[in-house]
């Protein structure tokens, strides 16, 4: 385009959107559109985050790497992470103190984002999570402070432990006293991120705001004419997508009312979740994927599968539930349990890493956290936790590394420390989080 028209546009806000019948739809970063069209400067960007879970611990057999960069060597369970390798660190050692020496499960879950004391009986207390807490900063600048989804319906109840099961349904806390409530109806998410409301939930948003995109069109350069066709393209797929979920949820529902119980209560499909997991697990992390690029919020979890879970995975020729199966954590079924999860890790990233952000990706501005409430299931040990972090922070986090504190020391393998550095990287400045005063060493 002529300079004059590229310098005038490139004033143009980096939040500009289309907007028609009801919606807001925010724009994935334009170079001829964004304030930063003239800077390559990382640091011009929004960081973002967001933590996946997965209960139950892994297959330790196949849990390691070792070296940096190129020379990284992954194994079989890490393998799926292959490719994305030299835009991740694995991360070997840190642990939990309060959550040692309290029992399995519930406590070995509740305060995994804190770093809390947890207590038992009818009043839970934990701590408000790393998330949260980074929400509680950004989320001003965002439409959406956090999205918190889950693909697995939380308990409710006791544990034998005498330990609430709201600790193993959440781990995103927004105060001490309360979790944050997890989304598990795909539909929802979707509706929250695009302001879908009432009788627009019937309304293709791409055609509430085809106008506004059309003008948009003839003012942006060509290549970005072609990114604003793509962006406009992976939310229409995810919307169709959406639709037929939100179909089976409506179904569900009225269902349930016939049988006068609740929904949740219900087990899957009969409640209106996805029967393959796998659309459920890629269908949450598209909407997240969308999110970050449309800045709709900065800061997600999602809970894969939760602690103490009956998953069941017949695509993986697993016969029983994911809580049993993790008591025989070294079978190979288990294996491949592990895997598909952190597969959903290297699903996000890539998506993220495909979207340009100036001259890095969105993944670049990221820092996406996988983990585990413990390492090994048939012995409940949570001495040591499965740990992938990917993505740069805006050029603030060294990627391409394996880290181990094995060897450290207690007092030197935090992941409150880990928190806290995490959490300075997001602007957010504190003396302690949790059982932390010191950032973590070498990250």
């Amino acid at each position: 385009m002529p300079k004059s028209t590229e310098n005038s546009a490139s004033r143009i806000s980096r939040r500009t959107v289309l907007r028609g019948a009801g919606v807001t739809m925010a724009l994935p970063w334009l170079q001829s559109l964004s304030a930063f069209a003239d800077t390559a400067s990382p640091a011009a960007f929004p960081k973002r985050f967001a933590v996946m879970f997965m209960g139950c611990g892994i297959n330790e057999d196949h849990w390691s790497a070792e070296g940096s960069g190129d020379q990284m060597k992954l194994s079989k369970t890490l393998s799926v992470l292959e490719p994305l390798k030299h835009k991740i660190n694995v991360i070997d050692g840190l642990f939990n103190k309060a959550a040692t020496g309290q029992g399995i499960h519930p406590a070995q879950t509740g305060s995994l984002l804190s770093g809390a004391h947890i207590t038992k009986g009818a009043i839970i207390h934990s701590g408000i999570s790393v998330d949260q807490m980074i929400a509680n900063k950004v989320g001003d600048d965002t439409l959406t402070s956090s999205l918190v989804l889950a693909c697995d319906i939380p308990m409710t109840g006791y544990h034998e432990t005498n330990f609430s099961l709201a600790y193993s349904s959440h781990i995103s806390w927004q105060t001490p006293d309360s979790p944050v409530p997890v989304e598990v109806y795909p539909s929802l998410a979707f509706d929250s991120v695009f302001e879908n409301r009432g009788s627009l939930r019937n309304m293709s948003i791409l055609d509430r705001v085809r106008e506004s995109a059309e003008a948009l069109t003839r003012k942006v350069s060509s290549s970005d004419k072609s990114k604003l066709d793509e962006y406009l393209t992976s939310v229409r797929d995810v919307e169709k997508r959406v639709e037929g979920m939100r179909k089976t949820k409506d179904q569900a529902e009225d269902a349930a009312k016939q049988q006068n119980k609740p929904t949740f209560s219900m087990a899957r499909p009969a409640n209106g979740l996805p029967d393959d997991l796998r659309e459920h697990t890629r269908l949450m992390c598209d909407i997240i994927a969308l999110a970050f690029q449309t800045d709709r919020t900065r800061v997600a979890s999602l809970i894969l599968v939760r602690d103490l879970s009956a998953m069941i995975y017949p695509f993986l020729d697993v016969r029983d539930g994911h809580h049993g199966a993790s008591h025989n954590n070294l079978s190979d079924g288990y294996e491949r349990i592990a895997r598909f999860h952190l597969s959903q890790l290297a699903y996000l990233a890539t998506k993220l890493d495909a979207m340009p952000e100036g001259n890095g990706t969105v993944l670049d501005n990221s820092c996406l956290m996988f983990l585990s409430n413990m390492w090994a299931g048939r012995k409940h040990d949570n001495f040591r936790l499965p740990l992938v972090l990917a993505g740069g922070m805006g050029g603030t986090l060294e990627t391409g590394r394996t880290l181990s504190y094995l060897d450290q020391g207690e007092g030197n393998r935090k992941m409150c420390s880990l928190y806290l550095s995490i959490m300075d990287r997001m602007g957010i400045k504190l003396d302690r989080f949790g059982d932390a005063d010191t950032r973590l060493e070498r990250l």
